[in-house]
């Protein structure tokens, strides 16, 4: 991280380490030393002439490299001699060897932030990189300086070819920390069941006093290593990795102090001759044993999230457009495209630009970054989905994406022969279907198969009228019904939805017993007056979309002097109540919890950023009993066990993180509701504090930063009343449809409707398709279904099919078994919570 290359930060920390004192039993203890940054991070041209130097000067010196991938570009160039004597030094791969890349991650991500899909690619982009600067080289451990973690990474690593793992972060701990859990060595285990030998983070491993980034493991101190002695440790390690451009060399000297024997090693050395056979414990590790934290709600970091967010869902589509387009009409896979745009969203996910935003020179921050990086590869993904040549007549060709069949409403441009006048929309079969004229656009509601399209015809013709959704009541308020949810809002309690009942069951989901409204603003504004809520003064709502399909609420009110404005809108046939928020900031308005400025260190235990109680927070009070909370991150579902998600304290941290989304059910499973964000952030949840999304915070950040609001704030995000578990109300199936939404594409040409792939009855979504020479790779994820046999149908020509790792290696062969017509039916074994990649070779 950057701020540690600060001199004072450096003194401070060579000060600690030699008051720790020297003095120990004579035992032989273990060091991972090495370097961390890059060249969009840091990392000075003179530092591969230093590295190699080092390296040739003290013979006992080993290290662990993460390094950003593309600082091979410049350091080959700038000293192509020290590059060439590094890479001679980097060819011994061996247990014996003297280098260990420990994380081949292009953008040195946090992981847990980020789609699963973006884990993948982090690591697969990566290592391809690095192969290129220095061919044999193997990945065999994950290790990193940073908390960059996320509970699935076994079965991510393992299907690449790693061997091992490090749950440890000693020495930069500002973000967060994993849960000290066990002794030497544990079987991390992942959601799927995926094990990998790991060096946790001790359960003797403390938090080091006076400090706020660091354990007691940052430098083998006598405390550290008799603490794990005395818990039966034979092999107890330490780790820092320093940040590239730190002139100290072998972190601890030479190694040696009075009375112990600390040797350097290399993670592969450590795990393949010096642990081998030492005990392990089994350790399902879950998402809420990942303690992470950032300064959630902040504006800066939330844009961060928005555009990452955004891009992800662009890029993953547009790649299963060109499959698509592949598989139909034999077009070329746009690789150099594909190429550019993960690399930009690669980047845009690096740690840096999560924890120190506004660093950087004016116009280039790691904020500054994002908006460039994030924009390459919206440019791309745009140009990949609306140029594909499946539309071959004067119509519009409907994409899905996913795995399922949908059916869902999709915006399209009127062609200008048609404007002005009344349209009818026929579907490939000739059905007429229904549509909503929205000013200059035609809403159509679209029913499209699995992982394919329709094409619709529009033409001059009759519209037919039916019973809107919208209705102003004779008391005010406003009601909003479809076929499955009637919900009322009220313009005296600042727009806040007063009932929601769920139809088809008479389930009503608001608790009207609670004074915070269900999805009103409640925050604390320590300049002006304390708390507010925006039910506490009467809004301004119309209706200002109407029709069949679809209507939109739009709700204008004041909260603490500062104008907002929410939509709410609600369409025939889905499950998903669509809302978005905007708060017109007119200056930085301080929300969240106050500090004493004058008398605030930055390396006090308590930080404002961390007390979401006191942010302003959309809330939903749920007339659910007993209520649990699931939570989704990459590639993995968490119950909750947390009372609350509330903390104050560094040492205090708890995962209070949304990723997509956050599901309250009661305690029997009846009935529930999911709340899905645009963005990662945290959401709140307690006894006495109902379900929230953290929607702004403005104050005191890390290291006394402060963190403002310099413009208006826009969320999108939504709700979903439904029945059972998450699992059973097809939650995450649901949420990847939201962000990756049915597409319309115009062009010319006869209607046409296509299913390639089908895993409808199969319970996994499809997580990514690509492409490759003479091949595509399918990617499923069974997140809904129970662990077992899946079956998919696919329809369209291949020579054959195979499971493969992330890494190339084929598992097993697959003999599909004919179905109807041209149709043939894979079947493969897929645990919950893990994925599979099909390759088919053409």
């Amino acid at each position: 991280m950057y701020l540690r290359r600060n001199r004072k930060f450096k003194a401070l920390l060579t000060g600690i380490m030699l008051s720790a004192g020297l003095s120990a039993s004579a035992q032989q203890a273990w060091y991972i030393d090495g370097y961390h940054g890059g060249v969009w991070g840091h990392y000075p041209d003179w530092n591969t002439r230093f590295m190699v130097d080092m390296l040739n000067k003290q013979p006992f010196w080993k290290i662990n490299l993460e390094i950003e991938p593309e600082t091979w570009d410049r350091a080959s160039k700038v000293d192509p001699k020290a590059f060439a004597e590094f890479a001679a030094l980097m060819k011994d791969q061996s247990a014996n060897g003297r280098i260990e890349y420990v994380s081949p991650a292009y953008g040195q991500p946090y992981m847990y932030n980020i789609e699963g899909e973006s884990i993948i690619r982090q690591l697969g982009y990566g290592m391809q990189k690095l192969r290129g600067y220095f061919p044999g080289i193997k990945f065999s451990s994950y290790s990193s300086e940073e908390p960059c973690f996320t509970n699935a990474l076994p079965g991510i690593l393992s299907s690449y070819g790693f061997k091992y793992a490090s749950l440890k972060n000693p020495n930069t701990c500002f973000g967060g920390y994993t849960r000290a859990f066990g002794g030497e060595l544990v079987n991390w285990i992942g959601p799927d069941g995926s094990t990998i030998i790991a060096s946790p983070r001790y359960a003797v491993e403390e938090l080091e006093p006076k400090s706020t980034w660091q354990t007691i493991a940052w430098n083998n101190s006598p405390k550290y290593i008799n603490a794990a002695r005395k818990y039966g440790m034979a092999n107890p390690i330490g780790m820092t990795l320093q940040d590239a451009g730190w002139k100290g060399g072998p972190f601890l000297g030479k190694a040696d102090s009075a009375g112990q024997k600390n040797t350097y090693t290399t993670w592969r050395n450590y795990f393949e001759t010096v642990v081998p056979k030492d005990k392990r414990t089994d350790w399902k590790v879950s998402q809420e044993d990942i303690l992470v934290s950032l300064v959630w709600g902040s504006q800066v970091t939330q844009k961060i999230a928005q555009r990452v967010r955004a891009a992800e869902n662009n890029i993953l589509r547009a790649e299963k457009v060109a499959v698509i387009n592949k598989l139909t009409n034999g077009a070329a896979w746009p690789s150099a495209s594909v190429d550019s745009a993960w690399r930009t969203l690669l980047l845009s996910q690096h740690h840096d630009c999560w924890i120190v935003p506004y660093n950087g020179s004016k116009g280039d921050t790691w904020a500054d970054k994002v908006i460039s990086w994030t924009g390459n590869t919206n440019h791309l993904s745009d140009d990949i989905t609306n140029g594909s040549s499946l539309s071959k007549g004067n119509s519009v060709t409907v994409l899905n994406t996913q795995g399922k069949g949908r059916t869902g409403l999709v915006t399209v441009a009127i062609p200008s022969q048609l404007q002005g006048k009344n349209i009818v929309i026929k579907n490939a079969a000739g059905k007429t279907v229904a549509s909503q004229m929205v000013k200059d656009s035609l809403l159509i509601n679209a029913s499209v198969p699995a992982f394919g399209y329709q094409t619709y015809s529009l033409a001059e013709g009759g519209a037919k009228t039916s019973k809107s959704i919208g209705t102003k009541l004779n008391d005010g308020k406003i009601q909003l019904e479809s076929d499955l949810y009637k919900l009322i809002i009220d313009p005296k309690k600042g727009g806040s939805i007063t009932s929601l009942i769920f139809k088809k069951y008479g389930k009503e989901m608001v608790d009207k017993a609670n004074r915070n409204g269900f999805n009103t603003l409640r925050g604390n504004f320590y300049n002006d007056g304390g708390l507010k809520k925006s039910m506490d003064e009467a809004a301004q709502v119309e209706v200002i979309e109407n029709g069949a399909l679809r209507s939109v609420v739009q709700v204008k009110g004041t909260i603490a002097g500062t104008a907002f404005t929410q939509t709410i809108a609600l369409s025939q046939g889905s499950s998903v109540v669509d809302l978005q928020v905007n708060i017109d900031w007119k200056k930085n308005v301080g929300v969240g919890e106050d500090v004493d400025r004058k008398n605030y260190k930055w390396t006090d235990y308590k930080k404002p950023f961390y007390n979401d109680s006191n942010k302003l927070v959309t809330v939903f009070p749920l007339n659910l009993a007993g209520q649990k909370v699931y939570k989704n991150a990459p590639f993995e579902v968490t119950e909750s066990k947390l009372k609350n998600t509330f903390f104050n304290s560094w040492d205090g941290i708890k995962n209070n993180v949304i990723l997509n989304w956050v599901d309250v059910t009661d305690t029997r499973g009846e009935y529930g509701m999911a709340l899905l964000t645009d963005h990662t952030t945290s959401y709140t949840h307690g006894e006495n504090f109902p379900l929230g999304l953290v929607t702004q915070y403005s104050g005191m950040g890390l290291w006394g930063r402060d963190y403002f609001t310099d413009g208006p704030t826009t969320i999108r995000y939504a709700i979903v009343p439904h029945k059972g578990t998450w699992d059973k109300a097809g939650i995450w199936s649901l949420s990847a449809g939201w962000n990756e939404p049915l597409k319309a594409v115009l062009g010319n040409g006869a209607a046409d409707t296509r299913s390639l792939i089908d895993a409808d009855n199969s319970g996994l979504s499809l997580s990514s398709a690509t492409a490759g020479a003479g091949y595509v790779d399918i990617r499923f994820f069974n997140a809904e279904g129970i662990s077992g046999t899946k079956s998919i149908i696919t329809k369209f020509k291949f020579k054959t099919a195979g499971l493969v790792e992330l890494d190339g290696r084929v598992v097993k062969q697959l003999q599909p078994a004919k179905t109807t017509g041209d149709s043939k039916q894979l079947s493969f074994d897929v645990p919950k919570m893990g994925f599979r990649t099909v390759r088919f070779q053409l």
